[in-house]
């Protein structure tokens, strides 16, 4: 049971407090945190136990979830309560930073009594909550300036409350039954300064956006899931299915939802290759780039771009390249836009780098960033074999598609 829900900006001040139960949490108790976080860094643990509470925290775009306990309780549980209250923040604000949360504190407060009861989680389903509580939008903020209130609750209980499924509102009705099915990848990889592929993996996600009447009974199946690890689903998923024949079997939510997430590790190919060349001497450093594709993945890679940040050293630089524009920022950001590579070049980028005084060669290397976009495949190979459909008195329409682009891509000199 959880007692008490803080919200801490990255400076570790508490922006927001949620008592949850009728014993209350003293404040000291983030301090405490706080001066255990930065004392451990990067090696702080998602789950500390302090003389007083078990803690619970996750860290999402520098804002830290913090929860508390003087109860032992399932340490996941806490974990996964913060990470769905931070998605269903995300998913209402449109996105996650110390203003907006300030911006929207009633919206948020208003969530939480919704998602958690007494300390026990209650209602976590996005497409309830939205019907429970409309997402701040420029026409309620300005009624309730106008007329003073400041709510967004409505008046009724959602019909999903009477339903058999709790992520699913009672018989929806559509003129046109439709399904879409999105494979949305993100590829992380590490080449090391000798051109070797050190890590390649995805982190994939397929997305549903459903628009189906009553109450439709669906099967998913892929043609290669043994590929897939780590795999998490969706509350309407049913496990059994998936751990004896690895099939998704599930009544969908109605609208948009993330069915599954999944990992694909130890992959030996990458798409775009990125080849820097740096030679310096008598305090001038040289720099080459050259970007191409590696492995053609049979789709256009669009949207490539390449980000480095110069070293300290490095007093002043001019860069040109052949293809795309080149912008250096006032933190010695470089940023290195590409688009499409054309057919008749390869793109490159070159210029001279000047040391600080005293330093005749470069010693820190820089670290490249590499991005892209490719429409229309999934690079791990994840391929959908069919979805069939149960309790529906027509044959909907269903549309499937697949996207990969660059996560943590880097390339080191």
């Amino acid at each position: 049971m959880l007692q008490c829900i803080f919200l801490l900006s990255d400076s570790g001040e508490v922006m927001l407090e949620k008592q949850l139960t009728g014993h209350r949490v003293d404040r000291s108790i983030c301090a405490w945190f706080w001066d255990h976080a930065v004392s451990h860094g990067d090696q702080a643990l998602q789950v500390i136990a302090s003389p007083t509470h078990y803690l619970f925290q996750i860290c999402r775009e520098g804002i830290t979830f913090l929860a508390c306990s003087q109860v032992e309780m399932p340490p996941l549980m806490g974990i996964e309560f913060l990470c769905r209250v931070a998605d269903v923040l995300s998913d209402y604000l449109g996105g996650l930073n110390e203003d907006v949360i300030k911006d929207n504190f009633v919206i948020v407060y208003e969530l939480l009594d919704e998602m958690i009861d007494n300390g026990f989680p209650l209602t976590t389903e996005p497409t309830i909550l939205r019907e429970m509580i409309a997402p701040p939008n420029i026409v309620s903020k300005v009624l309730s300036v106008v007329t003073g209130s400041s709510s967004n609750m409505s008046e009724k209980l959602p019909s999903s409350t009477a339903s058999c499924v709790p992520w699913r509102m009672t018989e929806p009705k559509y003129s046109n039954n439709e399904i879409y099915v999105d494979l949305i990848e993100e590829m992380d990889a590490v080449v090391n300064r000798d051109g070797n592929l050190v890590k390649c993996e995805i982190y994939g996600e397929v997305k549903v956006n459903c628009h189906l009447s009553g109450l439709p009974d669906l099967t998913l199946a892929f043609s290669n899931p043994k590929i897939l690890d780590d795999v998490r689903f969706h509350p309407c998923v049913r496990f059994r299915p998936w751990e004896s024949h690895q099939i998704l079997s599930f009544v969908p939510p109605d609208g948009q939802f993330q069915l599954m997430s999944y990992r694909v590790r130890k992959l030996k190919s990458i798409p775009i290759y990125l080849k820097p060349q740096l030679t310096s001497d008598a305090g001038t450093c040289r720099l080459n780039l050259l970007v191409g594709i590696r492995n053609d993945p049979g789709k256009v890679v669009e949207m490539i771009a390449v980000q480095f940040k110069l070293p300290d050293c490095v007093s002043s630089a001019d860069l040109n390249s052949n293809c795309g524009t080149v912008n250096i920022l006032s933190n010695k950001t470089c940023s290195w836009s590409i688009g499409r590579i054309p057919k008749d070049k390869t793109p490159s980028m070159t210029g001279t780098l000047a040391l600080a005084p005293g330093l005749d060669r470069l010693h820190v290397f820089p670290t490249f960033q590499v991005g892209f976009k490719i429409m229309g495949i999934a690079m791990s190979g994840l391929l959908i074999d069919r979805l069939d459909f149960k309790n529906l008195p027509t044959r909907p329409y269903k549309g499937f598609r697949a996207q990969t682009q660059a996560g943590h891509y880097e390339v080191r000199s």
